[in-house]
């Protein structure tokens, strides 16, 4: 039987990276599962592998604890599609997100196609190299800690200056050069830039 080494490396931290033996009958859920027992994350939480190109584009969805959504939209599953159904190069690579709620990005390449070792026990962590973020506000991202973590993202304020410049001071700045011209010319019109500033 042919033995997969994928090497599993954080989008964030490509310094930190495992190497990842499994069988080629091995599903989704065991690679999923392999990687999280070398991370020490939690394993039953919503995550998706893509099939990806060579510029890591998500493609097919195989995922873990689906949504309804998804589920209707008939995503495929990782406890029933196995790793050979989606190796069609010998570098074949998967776009993985763990933990949709606090998520972290993986890039899983396959790197060896090997022969099965008489008496070794798969799947196995054949490498392990770095150390891995301890928690989710580790990552590159922002993690709210405060007790409002659950409100709806309708609360959070809106920003409506756009390159620099607030929209309503934009529209005052002409409205103060209009009257200026109505009046006094162009004397009033440098008294409203004066004015703005």
């Amino acid at each position: 039987m042919a033995i997969y080494r994928f090497r599993v490396t954080f989008e964030d931290y490509e310094d930190v990276y495992r190497e990842i033996d499994v069988t080629s009958k091995s599903t989704f859920l065991t690679l999923h599962e392999t990687i999280h027992k070398s991370t020490g994350y939690i394993i039953n939480v919503p995550s998706s592998f893509y099939v990806s190109n060579d510029q890591w584009k998500k493609g097919t969805e195989i995922a873990l604890l689906p949504t309804d959504k998804k589920n209707a939209a008939g995503v495929l599953k990782m406890e029933d599609i196995r790793l050979s159904k989606f190796i069609e190069d010998p570098h074949q690579k998967f776009y993985y997100i763990y933990n949709f709620d606090r998520p972290y990005d993986f890039h899983v390449e396959l790197i060896k196609i090997l022969k099965e070792e008489e008496g070794k026990e798969y799947p196995e962590v054949f490498k392990t190299v770095g150390e891995v973020p301890k928690s989710a506000a580790a990552a590159n991202f922002p993690v709210s800690t405060g007790v409002d973590d659950d409100d709806d993202e309708d609360d959070v304020p809106v920003d409506d200056t756009e390159y620099g410049v607030d929209d309503e001071d934009d529209f005052d700045l002409f409205d103060d050069e209009e009257e200026g011209e109505s009046e006094d010319g162009s004397e009033q019109q440098e008294k409203g830039y004066e004015d703005e500033y």
